[in-house]
């Protein structure tokens, strides 16, 4: 269900308002204290010291000792009171700037929490859809955006209307004819605030979004450095970047040229209130319409009122960034996450899995048709097809990454439908090993553990033997607790493999998919590690995907996919007797084994000749 901004926000504000309430009741408490200040300055200049009778309200509150003694005792009771104003002034600073780091820490900590603990749901094709620069932006910056909002802008709002309303009141009792000019500038500097911030927040937008280009280019190159390096292309990449940087300091330097007039023009609009105020008033006091005291009160009251209704104008504008922050966190916050079905089951997974009809696509892209195999409990199963022919999808569908559409078939595992299963205990319950495969920016022993965090020493060097990565693990310098770089840059394309490998014969899962992922190590690596894994398997029921026919070929069924359908299915043997597409990879790959195998032995006898 989508929501409001106004409920998005009070969903995630309301276990706090108590405490922003108290930030604003101190931050007001300290706004009329400060306006004490001006009154006593009043009284010291116009009664203790122009002898003019106290007024009323201070003979009412304070004892006879204090109005009828000499008037350095009476300068000195005023210090005191100033002193007294101070420290509660401070006290309630401190309070309200406690209160607002305790309110927006809390606030913007269970704003992040809801928004990780989402995603965390959202459905694997959801990811697909979206970049995750576009995601981590959303959650830091548009969250510090919305923070700022709450925290700084609206209370800031609800502030300055205060002042502005009791700086008002208390300067309307003072002179009413002062006071209509001096508000008669007030709209003036705001609508000017309001007009120009409008038109400075396009430019603001578009220095961001240069910003953002920035950083994904550096980003873009520190994670292809090997790329960059092995093409040589630093020279390209620095001019990239060069004409990158050099737009966004010209879009900033353009924006400070703006902010410069802005600030100029709105210098030369509140001095000339702020004069036209003083002018009156002197004009006033030497009539004798107003007393010195209650001229010098007026200015600071006025002084007080202009600046923040001049911030006001900034912060309304600025309310806009918010607004488009907001809808960027809720729409993330609005997306379906992945639904678990009522009475989900958790049947035995050492059972038969059956595609039965299955078919897919990617939005107007076909890319299972009719697809229709059994995978027998316990047995080796392969899967060989052309780029794009449908292997991995296969997976994503059995894993659930994908959910298969109404009226496309079913996949069942022992006669249950997969959409009846738990999502978790059917993640949980395959293991896969992806072409491609993710590593931690952690130690080789904390990667390898990922899914038994407790698992002892011993057994996380039996898996990585099994998956033929021990030895090359042991001839690091800190062996097993390297600490693998950013995606695994530590190590090579087949070690990432392998150890992704172990990884996943650490779960101990009765299905264990492998998606091509034997592709970065050789066919003598390749023909060890599926001889240990053969041993190692047990009763599981294991999947391979390859190009390689040298690696499928000892499973118990081949399936050949071609164009998202069933082209063949059966053994080695029946495949190539049938002599279709298997026979006619398998024929081609073995021509060219057998051309590197002569390349390799003519090289030998011309390095013995010393040619």
């Amino acid at each position: 269900m989508k929501q409001s901004k106004r409920a998005l926000i009070w969903r995630f504000l309301k276990p706090y308002a108590w405490i922003f309430a108290l930030t604003l009741a101190l931050s007001m408490a300290n706004t009329v204290l400060g306006s004490l200040t001006p009154q006593v300055v009043r009284v010291a200049v116009d009664s203790i010291l122009g002898g003019e009778a106290l007024p009323e309200v201070v003979t009412a509150l304070l004892p006879a000792s204090v109005t009828q003694a000499r008037p350095m005792t009476q300068l000195l009771c005023a210090a005191a009171f100033l002193l007294a104003v101070a420290v509660l002034s401070g006290l309630c600073t401190y309070g309200s700037r406690m209160g607002t780091a305790k309110g927006s820490e809390s606030f913007v900590k269970s704003l992040r929490d809801a928004l990780y603990r989402h995603i965390q749901r959202l459905p694997y094709a959801w990811h697909v859809e979206h970049s995750t620069g576009e995601i981590i932006q959303r959650c830091t910056s548009d969250v510090e955006v919305v923070r700022n909002f709450v925290t700084n802008q609206l209370l800031e709002v609800c502030r300055t209307v205060f002042l502005v309303g009791f700086s008002l009141a208390v300067m309307f009792s003072m002179n009413w004819r002062t006071s209509l000019i001096a508000l008669g500038f007030l709209p003036v500097i705001l609508l000017y605030s309001a007009f120009f911030y409008s038109k400075i927040a396009k430019r603001f937008l578009t220095a961001d979004e240069a910003e953002g280009e920035l950083s994904a280019a550096v980003q873009e190159n520190l994670t292809g450095v090997r790329v960059v390096r092995a093409f040589g292309r630093e020279k390209f990449e620095v001019e990239r970047f060069d004409k990158k940087n050099e737009r966004f300091a010209s879009l900033w330097i353009r924006l400070g040229r703006l902010m410069s007039a802005y600030w100029g023009i709105g210098d030369l609009i509140t001095n000339l209130q702020i004069l036209t105020v003083i002018c009156v008033g002197v004009v006033q006091t030497v009539n004798g319409e107003i007393t010195l005291g209650e001229f010098l009160a007026f200015v600071s009251y006025n002084q007080s009122l202009v600046w923040p209704v001049r911030g006001l104008g900034r912060i309304l504008s600025e309310m806009s960034k918010a607004g488009v922050s907001i809808d960027r966190l809720a729409y993330i916050l609005d997306s379906e996450p992945e639904q678990e079905p009522e009475n989900a089951q958790t049947p035995p997974m050492d059972q038969d899995i059956v595609f039965d009809h299955v078919s897919f696509s990617y939005g107007e892209q076909s890319v299972l048709r009719d697809v229709s195999f059994t995978i027998e409990a316990g047995k080796t199963f392969a899967i060989l097809g052309g780029t794009g022919s449908g292997k991995s999808t296969l997976m994503h569908l059995l894993d659930r990454l994908y959910d298969l559409p109404p009226e496309s078939g079913s996949i069942t595992v022992g006669g249950v439908d997969i959409s009846q299963i738990s999502r978790p205990y059917l993640r949980r319950s395959i293991g896969m090993v992806l072409q491609e495969p993710f590593l931690f920016s952690r130690s080789i022993r904390e990667n390898i553990a990922a899914v038994r965090p407790g698992a002892s020493m011993e057994e996380i060097r039996r898996q990585a033997g099994t998956a033929h990565v021990d030895e090359a693990i042991l001839e690091f310098s800190d062996g097993y607790d390297t600490i693998v770089g950013e995606r695994g840059v530590t190590l090579s394309g087949g070690q990432k493999q392998r150890v992704a490998i172990a990884r996943t014969l650490m779960q101990d899962a009765p299905v264990l998919i492998f998606d091509d992922s034997l592709s970065a190590v050789d066919a003598e690596t390749d023909a060890q590690i599926r001889a240990s894994l053969h041993d190692a398997k047990g009763s599981a029921t294991v999947i391979l995907i390859s190009h390689r026919v040298t690696t499928l070929m000892q499973a118990d069924r081949i399936l050949v996919l071609q164009d998202g359908r069933v082209a063949e299915l059966g053994t080695h043997e029946e495949l190539l007797a049938l002599g279709g597409i298997y026979r006619e990879t398998y024929d081609i790959q073995t021509a060219a084994a057998d051309r590197e195998l002569l390349l390799e032995e003519e090289g030998g006898e011309s390095d013995g000749n010393g040619i």
